[in-house]
């Protein structure tokens, strides 16, 4: 049976130190606190000594950020809260929420916000399953 759906993101940043110093921040809150960093990319992971899920991010200075978001799950609408203050100190930019979305599913809550490169990234907490119309 399978434990995870995803082995890892890959993103792309502006700028590496900029990334490193931000994601550094963020990440321990978002349950992934051991830095994997290299030369030449950005990783953190669990710390968990088998394989797992890792959030890595590579230097691209032509990267220009789209719509596409990135959603971290948080168990609770408390976990939220916490990570929207460490992204708050840690400089995210395009901060929304954190909120309830009413718009989305019943019970959906969020915080919305944009790391130094203009990667769309949210902490979502929801009550139920998604619905689609």
């Amino acid at each position: 049976m399978k434990v995870r759906c995803f082995d890892h993101i890959d993103l792309r940043v502006r700028n590496r130190a900029e990334a490193q110093k931000f994601y550094a921040q963020i990440l321990p809150a978002l349950d992934l606190p051991h830095n994997q960093s290299g030369e030449r990319w950005g990783a953190f992971d669990t710390g968990n000594p088998e394989p797992t899920e890792f959030f890595g991010f590579t230097e691209d200075p032509q990267h220009q950020p789209n719509g596409t978001r990135i959603a971290f799950w948080a168990e609770t609408r408390a976990q939220v809260d916490r990570v929207a203050e460490v992204v708050r100190v840690a400089g995210g930019l395009n901060l929304e929420g954190p909120e309830l979305c009413v718009d989305y599913t019943p019970g959906y809550y969020a915080f919305f916000f944009e790391d130094p490169s203009g990667n769309k990234l949210e902490v979502c907490c929801r009550a139920r399953g998604i619905v689609a119309e």
